[in-house]
C-alpha cells in the first residue's frame, strides 16, 4: 500500500491475535483464555484449523472478565453481567431505531394535538408620565 492510499477502518470483531498475544495483550496466561472460551464468557473467532483469533473486542472483554473475577464475582456471575450488558445494549439500539421511526412518523403526520398553535399577542401598556 503506498502512502496515497487509505487504509480501511479496522474492525474491532476481525479476529486478528493469536492466544499468546491475546495474552499478553490481556495480562492474562493463555491456559486462562482457553477457560473463559470452555464457560462461554469470551469466544473468540476460529480459523479453518480450529486456532483461536481473538479481536480487539475480545481483548476488551478479557479485560473486563478479568477486572470482575478481581471483584470478587464468580464465572457464572460474569457470564450473567455479559449477557444482560449484551441485551441492553441490544435495546438500546432498538429504541434508539425506534425513536428515528417515530420521528419520522411524526413529521409526515403530525397529531392535531400536536400541531403548533398560535401563540397569543401580547400587548404591553405603557405607563403614562404624570
Amino acid at each position: 500500500m503506498n502512502e496515497n492510499e487509505v487504509q480501511p477502518p479496522l474492525d474491532d470483531d476481525a479476529g486478528l491475535y493469536v492466544i499468546s498475544v491475546a495474552a499478553e495483550l490481556s495480562g492474562l496466561h493463555p491456559q486462562t483464555l482457553r477457560q473463559y472460551d470452555r464457560l462461554g464468557l469470551v469466544s473468540p473467532n476460529r480459523t479453518e484449523g480450529r486456532n483461536r483469533r481473538y479481536s480487539l473486542r475480545d481483548i476488551a472483554s478479557l479485560r473486563m472478565v478479568q477486572r470482575l473475577v478481581g471483584e470478587g464475582i464468580n464465572h457464572a456471575g460474569v457470564k450473567r453481567i455479559i449477557e444482560l450488558e449484551t441485551a441492553v445494549a441490544n435495546m438500546a439500539i432498538e429504541v434508539a431505531q425506534l425513536r428515528i421511526e417515530v420521528d419520522a412518523l411524526m413529521t409526515d403526520n403530525p397529531p392535531k394535538s400536536l400541531k403548533e398553535k398560535k401563540k397569543p399577542e401580547v400587548i404591553i401598556y405603557e405607563e403614562k408620565k404624570r
